[in-house]
Formats: structure tokens, sequence, C-alpha cells
């Protein structure tokens, strides 16, 4: 039975932020929404409903989440003198008028050269190289050990979604991915290659997937988790 009494944010596992739950009277669906001037989520739903299954559902929108958060922090803008996450690993911009026009990772730095106005930009299109040039091989990878077969595979930008994988078969995966270590980066492509032969979350679907990425799934959905809201702020202007 819930209580009447006021409702108080609070830390709940899998989520980033205390989350504060309003069973309502009358309420016809669940409701998730981020409160900015308290840092907290609010999840309203109806009383019928449990704290279990509320729960369960706003742990679904962890994406949408995310989203949310990374844009109430503040901007990380590729510019000179930045240091930036790729495959995990925090990596300094250099920038330098003597560098090649092309960024290029040397000795753990991203050194670029050229003008400095357009220099985010050569460095964004160097990135979304990286990412389907690495996600490519990965989908590849996985593809052959499922037995399937990728349409098509493209990098994007979506603002509340790391991959999508169509009926027809195309996979489509965020360039950020290059970002985050690669155990989370490979859980998706892993995820979305799944896809091709269950589009669904059902059981044989989680059994594939598992298969495919095998151990440390749970642990890989959780450090993309962690790090989401930062690799959705990088690269943003302020």
């Amino acid at each position: 039975m819930w209580s009447k009494g006021r409702s108080e944010a609070m830390l709940e596992a899998g989520f980033p932020v205390p989350i504060e739950l309003r069973p309502i009277r009358g309420a016809k669906r669940l409701r998730l929404r981020f409160d900015e001037a308290s840092g907290a989520l609010k999840l309203t739903f109806p009383l019928r409903t449990s704290r279990r299954v509320a729960l369960a559902w706003a742990l679904d929108q962890r994406q949408w989440i995310e989203a949310q958060l990374a844009r109430t922090l503040p901007a990380e803008p590729f510019e000179p003198g930045a240091v930036i996450a790729i495959e995990g690993l925090e990596t300094p911009i250099v920038w330098s008028e003597h560098e090649p026009r092309t960024p290029r990772l040397v000795n753990g730095e991203l050194r670029c050269g050229g003008p400095e106005t357009g220099l985010a930009r050569r460095i964004e299109a160097f990135l979304k190289r990286l990412a389907v040039e690495t996600m490519s091989r990965e989908v590849a990878e996985f593809a052959g050990a499922a037995g399937v077969t990728a349409r098509s595979v493209s990098v994007g930008d979506a603002g509340t979604r790391w991959g999508s994988c169509s009926s027809q078969g195309r996979i489509r995966l965020s360039w950020r991915l290059i970002l985050a270590p690669p155990q989370a980066r490979r859980y998706v492509v892993a995820h979305e290659v799944a896809h091709l032969k269950h589009l669904n979350h059902g059981a044989d679907f989680r059994a594939l997937e598992a298969r495919l990425l095998g151990p440390g799934v749970a642990e890989a959905k959780a450090i993309l988790r962690r790090v989401g809201p930062r690799l959705r702020r990088l690269g943003r202007g302020r």
C-alpha cells in the first residue's frame, strides 16, 4: 500500500540521479520528466501500478534520461587543449599550424593542424570515419557469429538512441560510441546485430545478445549508463 505522505527523491539502482515516485489516483499512464532545479527525475504513474513495474519502465527510458542529463551539463567542444575521450581513453587535442590538416592519433594525443577555424569540424569528421570503420568490422564479426548479414552500416547522432536496426537489415549507430570504452561500444553493436535475427527483446534475443558479447553484458550496460551523458556533450559548442 502506498503512503499518502509527501514523495521524496531517492537513489535507485541503475539511475544516475535520484528519482521521485509519485503514484497518482486517476493517472492513466506512466510519465517521466527531469527536474533541472532539483536534479532529480519525477516519475508519476497510476495508483494501481506497482513500484517495481514503474521503476522497470523508467529504466527502459535510460537513453532519454542520458540525453536530458547531457543538456544540463557543460558542453565540451573540440578545441585546442581540450581533453576528450576516444575509446574510453582521455586524449588531449593538440593543435599546431605546422601539423597536417587531417587529425591523427600520436602517442595518446589527437594532433591536428591547418587553420584553427574549422578544427572542430575536422575532428568530428575524423571521429566519424573512425567510428564507421571500427563498428563496421565489429558488425561483420558479430553477424558472422550469428549467421546473419547486415545490409548496411552507417553512423549518425540521434539524441536518445545509441543504435537502431531496421526490418530491412540496416544498422545505424551513434558515432559517439567511438568515444566510449570498447566494452560499452561492442555491447551496442552486438545488441543491434542480435536484432537482425530477432526484432524484439524476448528470451531468444537476449540469449543471442549474451552469446555474441560473451560475459559482461550487465557491466557493459552499466558503463554506458555512466559515461553516456558525457559522450553526448563532447563536441558540443559552448
